[in-house]
């Protein structure tokens, strides 16, 4: 495998990344994504929501979580409370339902600044492979291990990709910031 294969693979697992962090951004829609990071105290172990009720969308703003164990209704819903959501879960019998409330406009660019964020960060991570593989390739220059031609090749090469890459987490971010801003 080639260091621009290996570069590429390393960059699409970025992006792969930055998405799992844009799902996480709540926008005016219920998704399940967002309960991704909550765990519940199941008898004693910490276990994520989706390995212990099943989560669906019954209407778009509500969350519906029903427990796979009718005993640990409790559990979930206090895990739900606890998290940082900001939602209050509402129970009834063994289904808990989060109502997703309207987000304000300064809600939403707030929200807007956090995927901002996240996409920052995944193009600091793709600029990161890119030095590196810059490296390991100057350095194959130097030590003689290739020809300056092929290696300005590879440079090229990887910069190409590293711009794909980027450009493809900007299309990200834009497509993001849309559902966000969508009223």
């Amino acid at each position: 495998m080639s260091l621009i294969d290996q570069a590429k693979e390393q960059m699409a697992k970025t992006v792969e990344n930055t998405k799992e962090n844009f799902s996480g951004i709540r926008t005016g829609r219920a998704n399940p994504a967002l309960l991704n990071g909550i765990t519940v105290d199941y008898y004693g172990a910490p276990t994520p929501i989706k390995a212990v009720a099943s989560i669906g969308v019954p209407e778009p703003r509500t969350l519906s979580v029903t427990p796979f164990d009718a005993s640990q209704a409790g559990a979930v819903e206090k895990a739900l409370r606890n998290s940082d959501l900001g939602i209050s879960p509402n129970r009834d019998g063994n289904v808990i339902r989060l109502t997703m409330p309207e987000l304000t406009e300064d809600r939403r660019k707030e929200y807007v600044k956090l995927a901002k964020g996240k996409a920052e960060d995944g193009k600091v991570a793709v600029r990161n492979i890119r030095r590196k593989t810059k490296e390991t390739i100057d350095k194959a220059v130097k030590d003689g291990e290739m020809g300056e031609d092929e290696g300005d090749r590879l440079l090229k090469d990887l910069d190409k990709v590293t711009k794909s890459v980027t450009d493809e987490i900007d299309t990200l971010l834009e497509t993001k910031q849309k559902e966000i801003m969508e009223v």
